[in-house]
């Protein structure tokens, strides 16, 4: 494993250790299927939200690149961290490729997740990273184009708690059209693999 990789799993293990380690179930939905069967669904969609650095950041900022989204939030304990390391690592395997890719993570937490709290953890995962959060309501619209379903789970006080959702990462295409998706558990290799056919 490189040095920049090591770094990266000790600082988001640092940030994860400050989290409740209790566990909780997510909708896993398959691997990553044949591109041409998925073509034109109707995943995705227009958003407005904000990113780590207090930006107002559109959908359409994004068009001519390739991008590989991921919904969850940062308090989340396993799953997220799974899904966005290999992504990361996934993009450091397909070289040149990677510039032609956005990764970006959408926050179903707006509660918490301050573009603040955002931009410490993105920073630790991957600095090509766009955090994105927003009120309740940009969230949900968000979510709802992409067909993410995400809920509170018990307990639900004010500062510890923990959020159900939908545990995909989505390639979406250059014109903003849903490709593929991977759940988290999909292997960084294999989701490089499935990049490199289809990023051109």
């Amino acid at each position: 494993m490189s040095v920049l990789k090591t770094i990266r799993w000790l600082a988001v293990g640092a940030i994860l250790g400050l989290v409740a380690a209790w566990g909780f179930h997510f909708w896993r939905e398959g691997h990553a299927p044949d591109p041409a069967s998925l073509a034109g669904s109707s995943i995705g969609g227009p958003f407005e939200l904000v990113d780590q650095t207090g930006a107002t950041r559109r959908d359409a900022e994004f068009r001519g690149r390739y991008m590989l989204i991921y919904f969850g939030f940062t308090f989340c304990p396993d799953a997220c961290p799974t899904a966005l390391l290999a992504m990361a690592d996934a993009l450091d395997r397909i070289g040149p490729l990677a510039d032609r890719i956005q990764p970006i993570f959408i926050s179903v937490d707006p509660e918490r997740d301050t573009p603040e709290q955002l931009a410490g953890y993105v920073d630790a995962v991957d600095p090509r990273l766009v955090g994105l959060t927003g009120s309740p309501a940009q969230v949900a619209a968000a979510a709802r184009a992409y067909r993410v379903f995400y809920r509170k789970a018990t307990p639900t006080s004010a500062t510890e708690y923990l959020v159900d959702h939908t545990s995909l990462v989505y390639l979406m295409g250059p014109d903003g059209k849903f490709l593929a998706h991977f759940s988290h558990e999909t292997a960084p290799e294999r989701m490089a693999e499935t990049l490199r056919r289809i990023v051109r």
